[in-house]
């Protein structure tokens, strides 16, 4: 079983959310945790929290999209804290729109958060991680990065992105010590939805036999994926199985997803 005592944990997007649940569930195994997020005073929320629970966290304010912005806050967290064992890239931002109704600086934005924002901040701890030759990357998706759905152009091909840095970043780091997991959770009962009025609307409505998660819940997987070392991880389970159905029969599950989402009034 793996020992998350003393070990460096960063996420981002913790100023919420599942990237503020699965830091303090981190924290709650003994891991220190550096919480990295745009939201300085949620993050300083969080870090007061953990310690009154006995836990050790850092925090910085940082966005996460501007490679120089990460480059000085990674400086400061191999100064203060040291070099990650773990990373959960878990920032994520973006509407759920049609291609015309995305301006390009939103799809600029959703692109950066998650992607870039993920290649940016593993990308400055990966030398040193490798010169260890240890530690687990665990990025995060959503099942739109693996079946496409009507209105949500950019925030699906953002996500597509992440499946893909997270393949390739796996096949990269394939013959070291160092372990890439992905995670795929549904459906989150987060503040999402309610900062981004709309997008709940845009999901296809056969979507909901899938029932709804908690953070929490989301938290603990991302903590046994990690203790576990293994690979993809999809919750609920019925997600997975849709998934390799449409790996199986991608035609079958696209078209339910086009009769049953989103449409454009004419």
């Amino acid at each position: 079983m793996y020992n998350f005592e003393n070990k460096i944990a960063v996420v981002t997007g913790a100023s919420g959310g599942i990237g503020a649940a699965t830091a303090s569930a981190l924290a709650q195994r003994g891991a220190v945790v550096v919480l990295l997020a745009r939201n300085g005073t949620a993050l300083e929320h969080l870090k007061t929290e953990i310690a009154e629970k006995g836990g050790k966290a850092f925090c910085y304010a940082v966005d996460l999209a501007r490679y120089d912005e990460v480059q000085i806050v990674s400086a400061k967290i191999k100064d203060d804290v040291g070099i990650p064992d773990i990373i959960v890239n878990n920032a994520g931002a973006g509407r759920w729109l049609a291609l015309e109704e995305t301006s390009e600086q939103e799809a600029v934005e959703m692109i950066s958060v998650p992607y870039l924002s993920a290649f940016f901040i593993t990308r400055n701890f990966v030398h040193a991680m490798l010169e260890r030759n240890s530690g687990h990357i665990v990025n995060i998706t959503s099942p739109v990065g693996f079946i496409p759905i009507p209105g949500a152009v950019a925030y699906g091909t953002a996500r597509w992105a992440m499946h893909g840095f997270s393949r390739f970043l796996k096949a990269d780091l394939s013959d070291t010590g160092i372990k890439v997991s992905l995670v795929v959770p549904g459906k989150v009962n987060s503040n999402y939805f309610r900062n981004n009025p709309g997008s709940e609307d845009r999901i296809p409505t056969i979507s909901n036999i899938f029932r709804t998660l908690q953070v929490e819940e989301v938290a603990d997987r991302i903590v046994r994926t990690i203790e576990k070392g293994r690979g993809d991880s999809f919750l609920p389970m019925p997600i997975g199985l849709t998934i390799y159905f449409h790996r199986l029969f991608p035609r079958i599950v696209e078209w339910l997803m086009l009769r049953t989402g989103w449409k454009r009034k004419k």
